[in-house]
């Protein structure tokens, strides 16, 4: 199974840092957020892995990780030459990752506990598909919400929701198959003029093929000051 870390965006929440650096160089801890997924990846026995970024930051991308060896992956990069939602940034990865086999995405600053072997496995394991890991979370209405059918299946995702009717929310954690490019082609932008990846997860809800399973340990969005703090207490002692 391939990966893809998605690490653009502008990081507008962490300026006037994120003038200097990509968000997902920012140190979290004693490493560059970016380094926890990678860390993970491997540690979940996955090491072909695509980065996705903008073109101001693949030079210091490039420059820090080269091609992965450090951290014991191989690194492919491609551009996302405007920001276009996280949809539109997958889709850059059709030819890294073909269209018939799994893989798993990555929010870059997406910082979590648990291993994600056991739940890239349940997916291996799953026909066909796609799969979300939700967390519950004192405040869904920041995030996505995933609405359960009487069979306890997601049958669509609120965005933001005012009144969210769970307290789970969906993670910057996507494992999906190689049908997932077709769906994006079918997707029109938002009116914020992006794709999301909120309307390509619900498109597999629609046809049923949309599963989850649930972080039981902590989880954190690393967007926010205050999170970038938490996530950083939390990670001091998670280096190589």
């Amino acid at each position: 199974m391939k990966a893809v870390i998605l690490a653009g965006g502008t990081g507008t929440r962490l300026r006037p840092l994120t003038k200097l650096l990509n968000k997902h160089m920012l140190p979290v801890g004693r490493l560059p957020m970016i380094c926890y997924g990678l860390n993970s990846l491997r540690a979940a026995g996955i090491t072909d892995i695509l980065l996705v970024t903008g073109p101001d930051a693949l030079g210091d991308f490039a420059s820090f990780l080269g091609g992965g060896r450090e951290y014991g992956v191989s690194l492919t990069y491609r551009v996302q030459e405007e920001a276009g939602g996280i949809a539109q940034a997958l889709e850059l990865a059709r030819p890294f990752v073909g269209e018939d086999g799994k893989f798993v995405v990555l929010l870059g600053d997406n910082l979590f506990e648990e291993p994600l072997k056991p739940h890239l496995d349940a997916f291996r394991a799953q026909a066909d598909g796609a799969m979300v890991l939700l967390k519950r979370v004192p405040d869904p209405e920041r995030y996505g919400v995933p609405v359960f059918d009487e069979a306890g299946r997601i049958a669509h995702i609120d965005e933001k929701p005012a009144a969210p009717r769970t307290d789970s929310c969906v993670t910057g954690i996507y494992m999906y198959d190689g049908t997932v490019f077709d769906l994006i082609k079918q997707q029109t932008p938002s009116q914020r003029g992006e794709l999301e990846i909120t309307d390509v997860n619900n498109a597999y809800a629609a046809k049923g093929k949309l599963d989850y399973r649930h972080l039981s340990g902590w989880w954190t969005d690393a967007g926010t000051f205050g999170s970038l703090l938490e996530a950083s207490h939390k990670l001091m002692g998670d280096a190589p």
